[in-house]
């Protein structure tokens, strides 16, 4: 049985208005990583990613470049507990 785990991340830099939440659904999706991406009213993006330990870091690789036109400039991640919680990934809504 492959590592869990649950991450907590917060990609900042030029992440909204550029497709970023839904190419990040499709590669969660893509990878089978589960949990959920949502726009913070300080411009910037937050998920949570849980699932097979080294899909989770793919996931968090790919978040430094995301979509075509986005430019990330910082990422943040937290080590969380893995809660198996989500069932699949969505893109959440404020």
């Amino acid at each position: 049985m492959a590592e869990k785990k649950a991450l907590r991340v917060r990609i900042e830099g030029r992440v909204q208005g550029v497709n970023y939440r839904m190419a990040t659904y499709h590669e969660a999706h893509r990878l089978g990583v589960t949990g959920w991406v949502m726009n913070n009213p300080d411009s910037s993006v937050e998920a949570w990613f849980e699932g097979d330990a080294d899909r989770v870091d793919k996931l968090v690789e790919w978040c430094w470049k995301g979509p075509p036109i986005a430019s990330v400039s910082h990422i943040t991640v937290s080590e969380e507990a893995y809660t198996a919680r989500y069932n699949d990934f969505s893109v959440r809504y404020a």
